[in-house]
């Protein structure tokens, strides 16, 4: 739990707080800046496309994540209707996420190497553990917005792909949609066996040996 680095390592703690802000701001930023590239200047407009994480990070949404492992930022909006793309451009839109994580992940698992391979530092640094968990951030919260249950991306690109016939569906998940991820996220707590944090821990795991 973060909210145990508070008490026992109060750096660590600044570090994984400072990964969190930049991973969800890097995020909604790029979700802001696909709506753009589709034809929507909305969240341009609300003052969304910016890097500035006060625009981006939801004081409750960021508590959670402190107390109960989970949370949120503020969600970007865009209006559907004027994406140049009305069947792929809110799932573009949605990609633009998860894709801006991904790309983080790469940057900083080069530099990471860079800074093994002439700095002679230790796992040990600070600067290599706050690399670490921008890493480790960043691909959580790229894998867990892949899940395809609305309000996540994964949602998005699932009803793209979905023929028309699957519409009621559809309308269904996106009804439900908020109720099933919340007990996804608390049946994963109750199990034996969490099945989100194996799924983060074999990607994460991947990850770190290409930084090695």
């Amino acid at each position: 739990m973060l909210l145990s680095y508070l008490f026992q390592n109060p750096i660590m703690f600044v570090v994984w707080i400072l990964a969190i802000i930049y991973a969800l701001s890097v995020h909604e930023f790029s979700h802001a800046l696909g709506a753009l590239v589709m034809g929507d200047d909305t969240a341009k407009h609300q003052g969304r496309l910016t890097l500035n994480p006060l625009s981006h990070i939801d004081l409750w949404g960021l508590a959670m994540l402190i107390l109960a492992g989970f949370g949120w930022g503020k969600p970007v909006p865009f209006n559907p209707y004027n994406l140049r793309n009305q069947r792929w451009g809110a799932a573009i839109v949605a990609m633009f996420g998860p894709l801006a994580n991904l790309v983080s992940v790469i940057i900083f698992a080069v530099v990471i190497r860079l800074v093994f391979a002439f700095s002679g530092l230790g796992p040990e640094n600070m600067l290599i553990q706050f690399l670490l968990a921008l890493i480790m951030v960043d691909t959580i919260l790229l894998v867990f917005n892949l899940i395809p249950i609305p309000p996540l991306d994964g949602s998005k690109i699932l009803f793209a792909i979905l023929p028309s016939k699957y519409n009621n569906f559809k309308i269904v998940l996106q009804r439900q949609g908020f109720f099933l991820l919340l007990a996804l996220i608390i049946f994963d707590r109750i199990l034996p066996v969490s099945i989100l944090g194996s799924l983060f821990g074999f990607v994460i795991n991947g990850v770190m040996l290409l930084v090695g």
